[in-house]
């Protein structure tokens, strides 16, 4: 499997110790910003020791494909990633995907893009047949690009994932690679 992926304008980079750095600032950036999309962070998360531990999991996981984004005109600065998560192999073929993208560098069309590029990747290169994406129905940026995508609505998820201290409902867009039917 390849460890870097380009696109027109970005870069993505698999789990990897030596992006510990520009990971840690991108984590401590965003974490004002980020906070009511995620679970409760503890201060030990923003730890480089913690980072590196999250690192070396992820590049230990044959069921995850996480992908650190970059621009390409700035190489050395994580500006997001995606997570394609709980890989499931046999009838399902199927993977839980993530993302999240640095506040400054939100409407200018990178995690479509970036994400264009990780489908592309899951569907050819691991095979699987569904994405699944699990989005608050107040995250419109979100549900959009998912659209823009072909991700598909298939219902509402009662009190699905505990973000931010609170269980939240979720909307379950569904991504089929065609080319399997």
């Amino acid at each position: 499997m390849q460890t870097t992926y380009e696109t027109e304008q970005l870069i993505l980079r698999t789990s990897d110790v030596s992006i510990i750095n520009p990971i840690l600032d991108y984590q401590l950036r965003n974490k004002d910003f980020l906070q009511i999309w995620e679970p409760i962070r503890s201060d030990e998360y923003y730890s480089k020791e913690f980072q590196e531990k999250e690192l070396i999991a992820d590049s230990c996981n044959q069921n995850a494909l996480r992908l650190w984004i970059f621009k390409k005109e700035e190489p050395n600065k994580v500006i997001g990633c995606i997570a394609f998560t709980g890989i499931s192999r046999g009838a399902f073929q199927s993977c839980f995907l993530g993302y999240k993208l640095d506040e400054k560098e939100i409407n200018r069309g990178y995690m479509t893009e970036a994400l264009r590029r990780g489908i592309q990747i899951i569907f050819e290169d691991y095979g699987l047949h569904r994405i699944e994406a699990s989005i608050m129905p107040r995250n419109q940026r979100s549900i959009k690009v998912t659209e823009k995508l072909g991700f598909v609505n298939e219902g509402l998820s009662r009190r699905y994932l505990k973000i931010n201290g609170v269980w939240e409902d979720h909307i379950h867009m569904v991504l089929l690679n065609e080319d399997m039917d």
